[in-house]
């Protein structure tokens, strides 16, 4: 697949649009679920095993990541010595926001920051698909900044 059909709606929209658009995910979530206006979202997100857009986007950026491994280096094809980064995806210097903005830099850094048990089965990409499913439906990320301040 090209890198363009990966791309969505998240890089050409303003925040105050994504938050329109997960604000409309949980009232029609609130429908389905015949909850008050006012309950919590994400025990029903869970429930009916629906990922909120966050982390639809983070799950797109690593199905085009895992698809497209050509393209990415990791640390250990860099350094013979294993160290525990070596899972991780060399990010390539750039100094222009427009790149590190982009699908390629962005599924590095997300990529980077997910649990060590789930990039280490990377190259078995079933399973990887299930794990990274599971594991963003158990954490229901409401946005990236709460990704990236999930620890292990």
């Amino acid at each position: 697949m090209s890198q363009d059909s990966y791309i969505n709606n998240f890089k050409y929209c303003d925040k105050n649009k994504h938050k329109c658009v997960f604000k409309l995910q949980k009232r029609a979530i609130r429908i389905i679920m015949r909850a008050r206006d006012n309950d919590s979202c994400r025990e029903l997100f869970k429930i009916l095993k629906i990922l909120p857009l966050s982390a639809q986007y983070i799950y797109s950026l690593l199905m085009f990541v895992v698809n497209n491994r050509n393209l990415f280096l990791d640390n250990a094809e860099l350094h013979a010595i294993k160290t525990r980064n070596s899972y991780n995806l060399h990010p390539p210097l750039s100094h222009l926001t427009t790149y590190q903005k982009g699908v390629h830099y962005a599924g590095i850094r997300i990529f980077n920051h997910l649990p060590t048990s789930i990039k280490s089965i990377v190259n078995e990409k079933k399973e990887f698909k299930k794990t990274l499913k599971r594991f963003l439906l158990d954490n229901s990320f409401y946005s990236m900044d709460e990704f990236f301040n999930y620890k292990e």
